[in-house]
């Protein structure tokens, strides 16, 4: 791949756009001065379904002229706009600039909607049909990539309707976690549990915690073994939220269910990031969606107002 990020492809792609200009060009004027060779009646001999001959006339001047304009946009376009090579246009547009040029354009439009809800708790905005619609929006646009568009998530990603939360769901979590993101790590740990044998009694010892099928042969043996979890997880296994360690009694598993994917993450850990979205959205966007995203497994305030 690193050859698609040298100095070679800037003016390759510069090459093949001036050449096709200039071969157009060639084209144009070659075609004006040669005429190819004509009978006396200034047909090409060339004769179709018997009776359909071919001329051996100019191309009509609209063509010629469009051909001209087509020359002509190709060089103007260049000149203005970049194209060849490291060189930016006399514009002096991009593609970032035209972005935040429009992001600047719809936050000036949206300034005093967000004000109004910036005023607003969480809990309360999470009532306002309005503000929800804008934070589905959102959470579509940002979120649904990893969550779902139905925030239900999936293997790996967690699911945010069912109130289980990793690092603590009150609107200030939430916010924290949309703002800077996580990122969780759980590091291999069957050197610290001890042999293959003792990983598997410690995978139903867990297992057992939150009452799923287990070996409780295996499970007994395990428990033991268990206090090297319980520096994150916890005595009881009900997790940490300070710092993302996941719950172990309540049946949710993020990366996988049963004794195979338990010995597996013991043996190999796991590394898991929710990217930052401070810089991407404004902190009254951020405000919205964090209302949206409380509200996914909460209830929304009692007599807030409901905007139709």
């Amino acid at each position: 791949m690193s050859d698609f990020i040298n100095d070679f492809w800037p003016y390759f792609v510069a090459a093949i756009s001036l050449g096709g200009i200039l071969a157009c060009a060639l084209l144009l004027w070659w075609t004006a001065r040669f005429r190819g060779p004509a009978s006396a009646d200034n047909t090409t001999g060339h004769v179709w379904d018997g009776d359909l001959r071919e001329m051996n006339n100019p191309l009509p001047r609209w063509w010629m002229g469009l051909f001209v304009l087509t020359i002509a946009f190709g060089i103007g376009y260049l000149v203005l706009f970049p194209g060849l090579g490291r060189y930016s246009g006399t514009l002096g547009w991009t593609t970032q600039g035209e972005y935040a040029a429009e992001i600047e354009k719809a936050n000036a439009q949206l300034g005093p909607v967000y004000a109004a809800y910036a005023a607003q708790p969480v809990e309360g905005l999470a009532g306002d049909r309005a503000a929800m619609a804008i934070g589905e929006r959102l959470f579509l646009n940002n979120c649904a990539q990893c969550h779902g568009s139905d925030a239900r998530g999936g293997k790996g990603f967690p699911n945010l309707t069912d109130g289980d939360w990793l690092h603590g769901g009150t609107p200030a979590d939430i916010e924290q976690t949309i703002l800077h993101g996580r990122i969780g790590t759980m590091p291999p740990m069957a050197e610290a549990v001890g042999s293959a044998e003792d990983v598997k009694n410690v995978a139903n010892y867990v297992l057992s915690l939150s009452g799923s099928p287990h070996d409780s042969l295996r499970a007994g043996l395990g428990k033991s073994k268990f206090t090297v979890c319980a520096a994150c997880h916890g005595i009881g296994g009900t997790g940490n939220t300070a710092i993302g360690a996941p719950n172990l009694t309540d049946k949710i598993w993020l990366h996988g269910y049963g004794q195979d994917a338990i010995i597996a993450m013991i043996n190999g850990g796991k590394v898991n990031q929710m990217p930052a979205q401070q810089g991407r959205l404004t902190d009254a966007q951020i405000h919205v969606l964090t209302a949206y995203v409380w509200g996914l497994s909460n209830k929304p305030a009692a007599g807030v107002a409901q905007a139709q």
